[in-house]
């Protein structure tokens, strides 16, 4: 038996959290199983915990967890023994496919990626799927001829967990940090994960009748979307691309054209579920070796299980700040 956080359904629909005791048997069909150390919370994680499962989840009981960390118990496929540490982010478990608030999980191995060497499962965790989407932000980025030198990166969202990984990544490259934060109580944090400038989101919360500013950015990491990010492709320098990876702002993008037509801005859109293997295992050495771990232990704020409801309503409403570290076993 192991304990794991469940989510059940009443008779009008209404879906509550619950940890439970749970049987082996109970889990689903996969060729891998794991025994869970640590998992994290996310804005997805958030949704999946809500009432109605953020449209995410479609069947009851559930366990929820779009990211996990631990060691292979058994395994049906060549690829991987037990006593392997391992990590999962994506790949819809947590939403379709039972996940990580759990002691234990089954899954398919293609979704399993090595733990890299020099990560423990715990900093896996703290960087998550958050982390994982800003390292591919700043990779694609990187693709798309970002230098350092070149001017100040505009990260949006900035105290959030994609924001505060992003800002410690390309810090600890070598580059000026802009960060944007709509909190002035993290100033201070943001400028100890290297934020040079700290910008005022209502600086960049309103549209523009004007379709082009000032070139300011050389680069961006927005996790906003919405009328900030339409903003944002305004001001960014000639042939500077931004990477887009979340929607705190709202999806609609009221933007013109211009700035691609007359300065070959590039819109990069950032998907972590789908991510193709290579992919995912280059994304997972770089964090190990361009995410400094000390700014990362500072953005931690460790949990159970048990606090897992109160950080999922928290997340949707912007009050969690940096990364949350799941002891599933705690």
């Amino acid at each position: 038996m192991f304990n794991a956080l469940v989510m059940s359904q009443d008779d009008e629909g209404t879906a509550s959290p619950e940890v439970k005791s749970l049987a082996l048997s109970d889990l689903p069909e996969a060729e891998v199983t794991v025994a869970v150390e640590y998992s994290t919370v996310n804005y997805k994680d958030g949704l999946c915990l809500s009432p109605k499962g953020g449209g995410l989840v479609r069947k009851y009981p559930h366990v929820p967890g779009i990211d996990f960390a631990g060691t292979v118990e058994e395994s049906s496929d060549d690829r991987y023994k037990p006593g392997d540490k391992v990590v999962l982010t994506g790949w819809r478990v947590g939403e379709a496919h039972w996940g990580g608030y759990a002691q234990k999980a089954r899954v398919k191995a293609d979704w399993l990626v090595p733990l890299p060497e020099g990560l423990s499962t715990s900093q896996a965790m703290a960087v998550g799927t958050a982390g994982f989407t800003a390292m591919l932000a700043v990779m694609a980025l990187e693709d798309h001829g970002l230098k350092t030198g070149h001017g100040p990166v505009l990260v949006t969202g900035a105290a959030g967990g994609v924001g505060s990984v992003a800002t410690a990544i390309l810090a600890n490259l070598g580059h000026e940090v802009a960060a944007v934060t709509g909190r002035p109580e993290t100033a201070d944090y943001l400028r100890s994960l290297g934020a040079t400038q700290i910008v005022p989101r209502e600086d960049l919360a309103e549209t523009t009748k004007r379709p082009l500013e000032s070139e300011t950015w050389a680069g961006c990491v927005d996790a906003v979307g919405g009328a900030m990010l339409a903003r944002v492709l305004g001001q960014m320098k000639y042939g500077a691309s931004v990477a887009a990876v979340g929607l705190a702002g709202g999806a609609a993008l009221p933007a013109t054209v211009v700035p691609f037509l007359l300065r070959g801005v590039n819109l990069l859109g950032i998907d972590s579920v789908l991510q193709p293997y290579d992919n995912r295992v280059r994304a997972w050495q770089r964090i190990a070796k361009d995410l400094p771990m000390d700014k990362l232990d500072a953005m931690v704020q460790p949990a159970t299980l048990s606090d897992l409801p109160k950080l999922g309503a928290d997340i949707l409403k912007g009050q969690v700040k940096g990364r949350v570290v799941v002891d599933v076993n705690g």
